[in-house]
């Protein structure tokens, strides 16, 4: 399903291709409605030490309101935010994601789909006003994070508006430190050093999935927004099993080194913010998950739903 390819999207490969993606204007009617979201918080405490643990989204529309509550109030009596990647210069970051995802020197992505694979990607490709030829700079992991962004910000979900962004300005304007638990190219390097037939099968996948993206992403949103961590583990590992190329470097062997920082940090006093994709706080081998294994009391704050 299609929230298995969104877990995978990582905070900053988008910047060359997603911006260029053509919007989709409203068609009048009434506005939405305000969703006031409750997501899932947990802590870890001891005498001297608590780390608020939050699961984000990347991307969300201006009709969520979820800065508040539980969520700010644990927030403002941190002293330190950490998320997967602190911002970066984009001047420096521009170089990087071309160095990484730029495909000089192996065949095309049209090239390494067959018949009925290249036919479906065509299409994808047609339906959103990219032309082949630009694609075809690119390697094919980098392809399918573009092709699964686009659709959402026809829908009017917006990078700008996702929770880690938003915390970010909010530690900045209150003076709160900020530190990311890998750099850009670090991120974006898991994904190019997948083995290319993966990059391949991941990319047919996400144009198998892109008619249900709409309907999938709202569904995550709700669980999200509606502090469904259980169902929101359900949605997003499901098909977990049927992806092990992905899921070892993207997910779990990431969510290992944070849990183990996170047991490191435990020795020292103060109170930290770490806010980190949904999808590596919820389910078996996530970081809640590790470090209960690690005999760390993980409460949720709040109500459990």
């Amino acid at each position: 399903m299609i929230a298995k390819l969104l877990r995978y999207i990582p905070l900053l490969a988008t910047a060359a291709l997603a911006c260029s993606a053509p919007a989709v204007t409203g068609k009048g009617g009434a506005e939405p409605a305000v969703i006031h979201a409750r997501p899932a918080l947990w802590a870890v405490s001891d005498a001297d030490t608590t780390i608020y643990l939050f699961g984000t989204v990347h991307m969300l529309r201006p009709d969520v309101r979820w800065f508040e509550g539980d969520v700010k109030q644990a927030f403002d009596r941190s002293d330190s935010l950490v998320v997967e990647v602190a911002k970066e210069d984009p001047a420096q970051l521009g170089p990087v994601i071309g160095r990484l995802a730029a495909n000089t020197d192996g065949p095309k992505a049209t090239e390494l789909l067959n018949p009925k694979q290249r036919a479906r990607y065509l299409a994808a490709l047609k339906a959103y006003s990219l032309p082949p030829e630009a694609m075809d700079r690119y390697d094919p992991w980098y392809i399918s994070i573009n092709l699964s962004i686009i659709p959402l910000m026809q829908l009017g979900y917006s990078q700008d508006l996702g929770v880690d962004k938003v915390l970010e300005s909010a530690a900045d304007r209150s003076g709160k430190p900020v530190m990311g638990f890998e750099t850009a190219e670090e991120q974006l390097g898991f994904f190019d050093s997948l083995p290319r037939p993966v990059q391949v099968r991941y990319l047919d996948a996400t144009v198998k999935e892109l008619p249900q993206i709409k309907p999938e992403f709202a569904k995550l949103i709700r669980h999200w927004a509606g502090g469904k961590a259980d169902a929101l583990a359900r949605q997003m590992n499901d098909s977990m099993k049927e992806t092990p190329e992905l899921a070892k470097p993207l997910l779990l062997d990431r969510n290992a080194r944070w849990a183990d920082w996170i047991e490191e940090r435990m020795g020292q006093p103060g109170t930290v913010f770490i806010a980190v994709g949904a999808g590596h706080l919820a389910g078996k081998g996530s970081v809640t998950d590790l470090l209960a294994q690690k005999h760390f009391a993980v409460r949720r704050v709040g109500p459990e739903k």
